[in-house]
């Protein structure tokens, strides 16, 4: 097997991992956190999400902890925008990407975003185009590729055409999600195998969900598959408010400590985000699912 040289891991943690949690990180520890990823070697950290408090009541501080991390050069700085007022306040905050999303399943859109598909694409149009026109540039998630917490199995076709439409909307890149970690590495392949005949493997990146262990797996399927592009949680943090079941997101460090063995680069340092990893799961005060963390913590 042929493995790429490098690949590009994409820290979601600030916020998919934090946004699902009940007890609340104060702003001062986010920042703190965020400051220790930046110096980790990750080229990219999603720190937050500009949605309403009322929904996501974890990240009512965005703007805070957008304000008051210290930048890296060349660390792209990305947040979740759901909509024009969210946008507003991202380019307050100096955002450097936008992150816009909305799911392969009916249903789940309506728990996660409150509309319909079809009434989501105008909505999210109308950011991309204004993102751009703000010289950001803007990525699309698309949820419950695999599967949905409220309808099980997801059409490929509802899946491409989404596909499609965000990329229309002038997106750089689209991150497909197992948002209930129910993927394996034959589904895994056979949706690429679709997607990749419409859109090159640069533009595509990979978020799986650890639910049930084969998040690892699903990531060795795509790196066969041409994928190099991969979103993961430092500590395996994660969950989604709106599918019950969902676990956290794959552990960053798990990623990095099996790529590094492999050979395969991905500029991060594993010592320090051993020590990001330990900082939050201090703060959070319960073990979190990582397996290096807590082989790391055994020694």
């Amino acid at each position: 097997m042929k493995w790429p040289e490098k690949v590009t891991i994409k820290e979601v943690g600030p916020r998919d991992g934090l946004q699902n949690e009940k007890s609340f990180i104060s702003t001062e520890d986010k920042i703190n956190w965020i400051n220790q990823l930046s110096v980790s070697g990750l080229k990219y950290i999603e720190i937050t999400s500009f949605v309403n408090p009322k929904w996501i009541p974890a990240l009512a501080d965005a703007l805070e902890v957008a304000n008051g991390i210290q930048r890296v050069e060349g660390v792209t700085y990305a947040a979740l925008v759901p909509n024009q007022k969210g946008l507003e306040r991202a380019i307050e905050a100096n955002i450097d990407e936008i992150a816009v999303f909305m799911s392969a399943s009916e249903t789940h859109n309506q728990k996660n975003i409150n509309k319909s598909i079809q009434d989501t694409i105008p909505i999210l149009r109308e950011v991309v185009q204004d993102s751009l026109s703000a010289g950001k540039t803007v990525r699309g998630y698309v949820s419950t590729v695999f599967g949905c917490p409220y309808e099980d199995s997801v059409d490929i076709d509802s899946v491409l055409w989404i596909s499609e439409a965000l990329f229309d909307m002038g997106i750089s890149e689209l991150s497909l999600g197992d948002t209930i970690g129910v993927a394996n590495p034959k589904q895994v392949q056979k949706l690429l195998e679709m997607l990749l005949r419409r859109f090159p493997p640069g533009k595509l990146a990979m978020h799986f969900h650890d639910t049930r262990g084969t998040a690892l797996a699903n990531i060795l399927a795509s790196l066969e598959m041409g994928i190099t592009n991969f979103d993961s949680a430092v500590a395996g943090l994660g969950g989604c408010p709106y599918a019950p079941g969902a676990s956290g997101n794959l552990a960053t460090d798990d990623l990095a400590y099996m790529l590094d063995g492999m050979d395969i680069k991905t500029g991060v340092d594993q010592a320090k985000l051993f020590l990001a990893a330990k900082f939050i799961q201090e703060k959070l005060d319960r073990l979190l699912p990582s397996h290096n963390l807590q082989a790391r913590l055994t020694k």
